[in-house]
């Protein structure tokens, strides 16, 4: 079996991380399944690639606060670097001829890249299955819906895809009911609940060993995603750890700036740690999880992968969401706060008496956490498996050779799809 993923990609490592956990998956659970993925992430060589996956990059293209697109890397005019990027993705597809396309948030991809390729497959000697694959919540009900019927979506989806695959839980947003999908849309979506994430190449003792604390050390982790607009978070913690609720914490701190932290904001972060004999700087971790793991609370934004990774290894977190350009994440984090998974701070409200106010809170002893592994299906990855292999039943192998790793599926029953 044949997947080509396209990865939307003009801003942070978040889309690509998230679709890189599901092709992991994929290929361990699906024998003899080759995964070609075409996305422009300019992180996509710093990334730990499974065996039987293998890539295509596209010219990087940037979207900055604003929202507004450009060439990231070539001195070229962004007409023409969208058209160079869609004759590549065309000619992969006609090559690579994919028994499925799994198409990551956009259906005619970004600034509609993907249209010549969808025209190409209606009409191709070979078939292909179009899948959306969307995370739980996008934007406001009010700016997605005009986003979508601006653009075509909703019919794009009702005439050329076969199935949307929603990485989430109508319990927390149900996208059919607050984005206002018409039948044709909604009878199509899937929900397969929330990625689990799992730290797997080093064990927390192992991690804690290497970053050299002893075993009645406490470890913050602070890590703004990508880091492309993390300054502010991590800049204010650094001033939250010397007000006074924080004074005489013996808490360690580590701070991972991330991949696209411009280069003057992380030299900043790190010249004002070296004062700082508890806190750390790293410019770049490609096990992230591994270290959020070792720790004992995270400070981040509230993206989809963060978030999945607090809530499956079940750490004590402070998450101060992006809002702009669109505010996804602050709606993902208040409703999780309203269930006490975590506890969030909307931007706007972020100083450094506020953070310090919620370290302490978070830190102390007699501190409660409402265990969302528990209350939150993070089951997704099992059911992507057991719904790629339905959609294209002639090229499905054995039942008893596909396998679904414990560690991931919890056991789940078909029934459970």
């Amino acid at each position: 079996m044949k997947l080509m993923v396209y990865s939307h990609d003009a801003f942070g490592l978040g889309n690509i991380r998230r679709m890189l956990a599901i092709c992991d998956y994929l290929i361990q659970a699906i024998p003899d399944l080759s995964v070609l993925v075409v996305s422009g992430s300019p992180a996509l060589h710093s990334l730990r690639l499974p065996k039987g996956l293998d890539y295509i990059k596209l010219p990087c293209l940037g979207r900055d606060g604003s929202g507004q697109v450009s060439a990231k890397f070539l001195k070229t005019e962004l007409e023409e670097t969208v058209q160079l990027r869609a004759d590549l993705i065309l000619s992969a597809t006609k090559h690579f001829k994919p028994d499925v396309l799994l198409v990551d948030k956009k259906p005619f991809g970004l600034m509609r890249e993907l249209e010549p390729t969808l025209n190409f497959l209606e009409q191709a000697p070979f078939s292909t299955q179009l899948v959306l694959l969307l995370r739980d919540i996008l934007d406001t009900p009010a700016a997605t819906i005009a986003q979508w019927q601006r653009n075509g979506y909703y019919e794009a989806i009702a005439q050329r895809y076969s199935q949307v695959w929603v990485v989430g839980s109508p319990d927390i947003f149900d996208v059919r009911v607050e984005y206002d999908f018409p039948p044709a849309v909604a009878e199509k979506v899937q929900f397969v609940g929330y990625i689990r994430r799992q730290a797997e190449q080093r064990s927390r003792e192992a991690a804690r060993r290497e970053l050299c604390l002893d075993v009645q050390d406490r470890l913050i982790l602070v890590t703004p995603g990508g880091g492309a607009d993390g300054y502010e978070l991590t800049h204010t913690y650094l001033n939250a750890i010397a007000q006074p609720a924080l004074q005489h914490s013996s808490y360690k701190a580590l701070i991972v700036c991330g991949y696209e932290m411009p280069v003057a904001q992380r030299e900043a972060i790190a010249r004002r740690a070296c004062s700082l004999s508890q806190v750390e700087v790293m410019e770049f971790s490609d096990d992230l999880l591994s270290l959020m793991n070792a720790a004992d609370l995270v400070v981040a934004m509230g993206g989809y992968n963060t978030t999945c990774e607090i809530l499956s290894l079940e750490k004590r977190a402070i998450v101060v969401p992006r809002t702009n350009p669109v505010e996804e994440q602050w709606i993902r984090a208040e409703r999780m706060a309203q269930r006490g998974w975590l506890h969030a701070i909307h931007p706007k409200q972020l100083t450094p008496q506020r953070l310090a106010l919620a370290i302490q809170q978070a830190i102390a002893p007699n501190a409660e956490m409402v265990a969302a592994e528990s209350s939150i299906d993070l089951n997704a990855l099992p059911r992507l498996a057991r719904l790629m292999l339905a959609l294209v039943p002639s090229k499905a192998p054995k039942r008893s050779s596909v396998v679904y790793p414990q560690r991931l599926s919890q056991c789940l029953t078909p029934a459970s799809l």
